[in-house]
C-alpha cells in the first residue's frame, strides 16, 4: 500500500526519533504517571452513587455484594477499554503513517456500530458473542474501505486523511441511523454511542479480558508495526512483508473495537490523544511505548469517567462525553502543533 501522505510530515517518525534520548524529566512523569494509574484506580473503586467504604466493607454484606458486582466490574472495563482503544490508536497511526488516524476518525467505530445495529435487525436475541463478531467484522471491512481510499488520496496533507475517515464514518453513521429509525431502535443507537461505564456488572464485562490477548498480540508484533510506521518502500527493504503486518494491525483494531463497542459502547479520540501524548516523550519505538500507552489511555479514561460521576452526582456524565470534549480540545492543539513545526 502506498499513501503518499504522511510519513514526510510526521517530524517524530525518522529512524533516528526511534532511538531519541530521553529527557531528564521523562522518568518522573513516567513515575507520577503510576502512582497516578493506583489512585485513580481505587478512587474508581470507591467513588459512586452508592457509598462504599474501606472501613465497612469487610462488615457489611450490602457494601461488599456491590462491590464485587458493581464496582471491579466496572474498573476493570475502564481499564480494558481504555487500553483496547489507545493501543488501536497507536496501530492505525503505524500503519497509516498518520497521527491524526485512530479508530474514531477513520470510521472503525462507526462501522462496529452499523454492525451492532445489523444484529439486532436481523437476529434480536443473538448472544453477546454474535453481536461482538459481527462489530468486528463491520469494523474491519470498515477499516480496509478506508484505508483503500487513502491509498487513493493524491494530497500530502496530513489532516486531509482523518477527514476522509471522519467523512465516511458521517456516511455510515446516517446510514445507522436511518436503518434505526426504520426498525425504532434509535433508542439502542443512542446508548451505544453514549459510551457510558453505568450499566457494566459482573456477566456482562468479562468479554473485556480478550483485550489483553490483543493487546499482547499487539506487543509480539510491535518491532514489526514500528517498520511499516516507516512505509512501505522501507519496510520491504528491511525484509517486513507490509500487506501482512497491515493486514494484521486492521484485524487487530477490528477486534479491540467490535468488543470494546458491544460492551462498552462508543469511546472517542482516546486512541488519538494518548499514543500522541507517549510520542512525544518516549518517540515512536512501538514495543517501549506500549504498555505507557495503555497506562496513559487508563488514567485519561479514569479521569473522565470519575469527572462524568461526581459533577454532578447523584446522577452522571457518560464518560465519553468528557472524553469528546477533551479530545476535541487536544485534537485541535495537535493540528497546530503540527502545522506550526511543518511551517518552521
Amino acid at each position: 500500500m502506498t499513501t503518499g501522505t504522511t510519513i514526510r510530515e510526521r517530524p517524530d517518525s525518522s529512524p533516528a526519533a526511534l532511538g531519541r534520548p530521553r529527557r531528564a524529566h521523562v522518568p518522573l512523569l513516567l513515575a507520577a504517571l503510576c502512582v497516578a494509574a493506583v489512585v485513580l484506580t481505587l478512587a474508581s473503586l470507591f467513588v459512586g452513587g452508592y457509598d462504599i467504604r474501606v472501613t465497612e466493607l469487610l462488615h457489611d454484606q450490602d457494601q461488599a455484594r456491590m462491590f464485587l458486582i458493581s464496582r471491579i466490574p466496572r474498573t476493570l472495563a475502564l481499564i480494558f477499554a481504555a487500553t483496547a482503544m489507545s493501543v488501536s490508536g497507536v496501530i492505525m497511526q503505524m500503519i497509516t503513517q498518520n497521527r491524526f488516524v485512530e479508530p474514531t476518525t477513520a470510521g472503525t467505530s462507526d462501522w462496529a456500530g452499523l454492525g451492532i445495529l445489523l444484529t439486532l435487525i436481523l437476529w434480536p436475541a443473538a448472544p453477546v458473542m454474535a453481536r461482538m463478531v459481527l462489530a468486528s467484522i463491520c469494523a474491519f471491512v470498515g477499516t480496509m474501505v478506508f484505508l483503500a481510499i487513502l491509498r487513493r488520496i493524491a494530497v500530502r496533507n496530513s489532516i486531509v486523511v482523518p477527514l476522509a475517515g471522519i467523512m465516511l464514518g458521517a456516511v455510515v453513521g446516517a446510514i445507522s441511523t436511518f436503518l434505526a429509525g426504520r426498525f425504532d431502535l434509535l433508542q439502542s443507537m443512542s446508548a451505544w454511542r453514549s459510551g457510558g461505564f453505568s450499566s457494566i456488572v459482573e456477566g456482562f464485562y468479562e468479554p473485556l479480558w480478550a483485550v489483553a490477548a490483543i493487546t499482547l498480540a499487539a506487543w509480539i508484533a510491535a518491532d514489526r508495526f514500528t517498520v511499516a510506521g516507516l512505509g512501505e518502500e522501507t519496510s520491504t527493504n528491511l525484509g517486513v512483508n507490509y500487506h501482512a503486518v497491515v493486514l494484521l494491525g486492521t484485524a487487530l483494531v477490528a477486534l479491540a473495537t467490535g468488543i470494546t463497542s458491544v460492551v462498552v459502547g462508543f469511546i472517542p479520540f482516546l486512541g488519538l490523544v494518548v499514543p500522541n501524548l507517549v510520542s512525544m516523550l518516549l518517540g515512536d519505538d512501538l514495543r517501549r511505548n506500549l504498555p505507557w500507552v495503555a497506562l496513559t489511555g487508563t488514567v485519561l479514561l479514569l479521569i473522565c469517567d470519575l469527572v462524568g460521576r461526581t459533577i454532578v452526582a447523584p446522577m452522571e456524565i457518560p464518560a465519553s462525553v468528557i472524553l469528546g470534549v477533551v479530545g476535541a480540545v487536544v485534537f485541535v492543539a495537535i493540528v497546530v502543533r503540527s502545522r506550526s513545526r511543518v511551517s518552521a
